[in-house]
């Protein structure tokens, strides 16, 4: 079992490795980590150009297990993303081939072009970890993390997340335009071709390193303070529909991850608030009038939550 320095210095393996990669602000790798960490999924919602591949499949590279990608269109079907069951003429019955979806790592490049049926077919894997597949179930390699990616300006052709798909991503992040600096950086490392990283965890280290995540302790004032927080996400003026207790549930997890990233075997209020904005705004349904965005309404809902002592 890895001790809490080895986990530390492991995360700071994992940062340098995609930084050698990407040019992103420190916070956006670091949140990403959170999330593969958490064992909770994660959506890249930005503009076209600025990265949100790069930095998906650099995070996929960095664990040495199996790795997928998904380009979605309109015309995908469910069984290209699940699999479907072929018959074996030699042995005289059908055999379940796996999909691409049966991977450690699967990046789905934008998620929101597929059909609505296609869409349900990656919200059952993301959420039950198994595809069924002519009334049989098979579960997804263990651990199993998706990276989807949007581009937030371009709706033609598109089909939006539904709420309930929406709900299964652990949080959502946006990287952003580079400054000069970074932009000129980009060019550097994009000179001599694409570039590329190598694995610097396995598949077993990951997998105690989300135990630690899972271990982090919540004092009941904690989970008091979370359960306030997502009930003044519903009963905001400016919020239509709130974050779910399954959102409180992946804000508690968020936050143990980021306090195993400081070293530190428990979670404190600090920690909540870290997080609080990419795991809650996408699950907040604005009211039609709304004069605030989610993450302001997140600000004020955390302004406004006693902290406990």
């Amino acid at each position: 079992m890895l001790a809490t320095r080895d986990f530390v210095q492991a995360v700071d393996v994992l940062m340098r490795n995609v930084s050698r990669a990407v040019v992103a602000r420190e916070e956006v790798i670091r949140l990403s980590l959170i999330s593969l960490l958490a064992g909770g999924h994660l959506l890249l919602d930005d503009l076209p150009g600025v990265g949100k591949t790069l930095l998906a499949r650099s995070l996929a590279h960095s664990i040495d297990g199996s790795f997928k990608r998904i380009q979605f269109t309109p015309d995908v079907l469910p069984s290209d993303i699940t699999g479907s069951s072929i018959y074996n003429e030699t042995e005289r019955r059908f055999e379940f081939v796996p999909g691409p979806i049966f991977a450690n790592v699967v990046l789905v490049d934008e998620v929101n072009r597929a059909s609505t049926r296609t869409q349900s077919a990656l919200l059952e894997a993301m959420g039950e970890r198994q595809v069924t597949v002519d009334g049989h179930s098979h579960p997804v390699p263990d651990p199993f993390w998706v990276v989807a990616t949007q581009n937030e300006v371009d709706g033609y052709g598109t089909f939006p997340l539904p709420q309930a798909q929406l709900d299964r991503f652990l949080m959502t992040i946006s990287i952003g335009y580079p400054d000069l600096a970074e932009q000129v950086a980009v060019l550097e490392r994009n000179e001599h071709g694409d570039p590329v990283v190598g694995p610097v965890i396995t598949v077993s280290q990951l997998r105690e390193m989300q135990g630690i995540v899972r271990g982090v302790e919540v004092a009941r004032p904690v989970k008091e303070y979370v359960a306030r927080v997502v009930a003044a996400t519903r009963s905001h003026s400016a919020v239509a529909v709130g974050a779910s207790p399954r959102g409180a549930v992946l804000l508690q997890r968020a936050a143990q991850a980021l306090a195993a990233f400081e070293g530190e075997t428990f979670i404190a209020p600090e920690h909540i608030k870290g997080v609080a904005a990419p795991v809650l705004s996408h699950r907040l349904v604005m009211a039609p009038s709304a004069p605030l965005s989610a993450r302001q309404v997140i600000g004020e809902v955390l302004d406004g939550t006693a902290v406990p002592l």
